[in-house]
């Protein structure tokens, strides 16, 4: 048996950081096979197709076979996880309406084709942005596929999270804990430190003896840099984030399939927890249990913590409005 694996905009830079660490076993682990279909546009085929001529020369033995196509009709077929990569990004001059209805061209007949071709157990990722409103497009698109299947990737931002606290405290970052990211996979996330944990000491108390005015520096400081983190990778690198996102993708899937110790973060479907709407596709503290992702619930949050929660929910609704005026939903 193997395990069939699907990503789409396979040709792109980050598609390109996923193949090989998937191949040498970084996804699944060491002893499971994997079959891999790359998904491309016609203009990306011929990356694709040189992607997959370096994953043959790598030799990897867990890799059984590469297909890359323009069809998703075949990307999909008996699909067991599907890396939803490749996304329409914001050109000069587009409105958020033109991105939205762009990604919502891709993303609906890729729901689509899952419900059409995939696997009755297979596990959606989508990565690319705007992150929650296109695993939304694609659910909704994907008629009688559980939308539990069905998630976005904020696990970036929180190993971003969990990165800055430790360089702030001087401390390897396995010791961080419990740092979940809440609503949009955009500047409006909100980087949850309330319940973190550093060696098992609360962080709160950690970092009074460091930054002094704890409050003070996780809104002038912390939030933000997480927030901005992409920008700031794109000013100094000259591109965006690559490796990073492909590897918090591998911790995502990983995590799904192989369940969870403690709390991460992923966006998934509200059923109305912490008062956002059901059907929002929002991040929230989460734990994978036999498979499922399930919201860790009956978390205390504070006033100062459902403001800045509430308005990236806000966010969601807009774009959630927004995508339904278009006729995506």
């Amino acid at each position: 048996m193997s395990t069939t694996i699907t990503i789409t905009g396979a040709g792109g830079q980050i598609g390109y950081a996923l193949l090989f660490r998937i191949a040498a076993g970084d996804l699944l682990g060491l002893d499971e096979k994997v079959r891999l279909r790359l998904l491309e546009i016609p203009q990306g085929i011929g990356a694709a197709e040189g992607a997959a001529l370096e994953l043959q020369d790598g030799a990897f033995g867990l890799l059984e076979h590469v297909e890359v196509t323009d069809d998703a009709a075949v990307a999909f077929d008996g699909c067991d996880l599907a890396l939803l990569v490749g996304a329409r990004p914001r050109g000069p001059g587009m409105e958020r309406g033109d991105l939205l209805a762009a990604n919502g061209g891709i993303f609906g007949p890729q729901g689509a084709a899952i419900a059409a071709n995939a696997a009755p157990d297979v596990r959606v990722t989508v990565v690319g942005n705007p992150a929650n409103t296109n695993a939304l497009i694609a659910a909704a698109s994907a008629d009688g596929v559980p939308v539990s299947r069905f998630t976005a990737l904020t696990r970036l931002d929180e190993n971003r999270a969990r990165a800055q606290l430790a360089q702030t405290l001087a401390v390897p970052v396995d010791t961080v804990r419990r740092v979940p990211i809440w609503g949009n996979h955009s500047a409006t996330q909100f980087p949850d430190v309330s319940h973190a944990t550093v060696a098992g000491r609360p962080v709160h108390e950690a970092l009074e003896a460091i930054v002094g005015d704890v409050p003070a520096w996780l809104d002038s400081t912390f939030i933000p840099r997480v927030a901005k983190r992409g920008a700031e990778i794109i000013e100094v690198r000259g591109s965006s984030s690559v490796a990073s996102a492909a590897n918090a993708t591998l911790d995502h899937v990983r995590d799904w399939v192989h369940g969870t110790g403690d709390w991460t973060s992923a966006g998934v479907v509200s059923q109305g927890q912490y008062g956002v709407p059901e059907g929002l596709v929002c991040s929230f503290p989460v734990q994978s249990i036999d498979g499922e992702w399930q919201v860790v619930e009956g978390l205390e949050v504070s006033d100062w913590a459902r403001q800045r929660i509430d308005a990236s929910v806000a966010e969601l609704v807009e774009e959630r409005n927004a995508v339904k005026a278009l006729g995506l939903l």
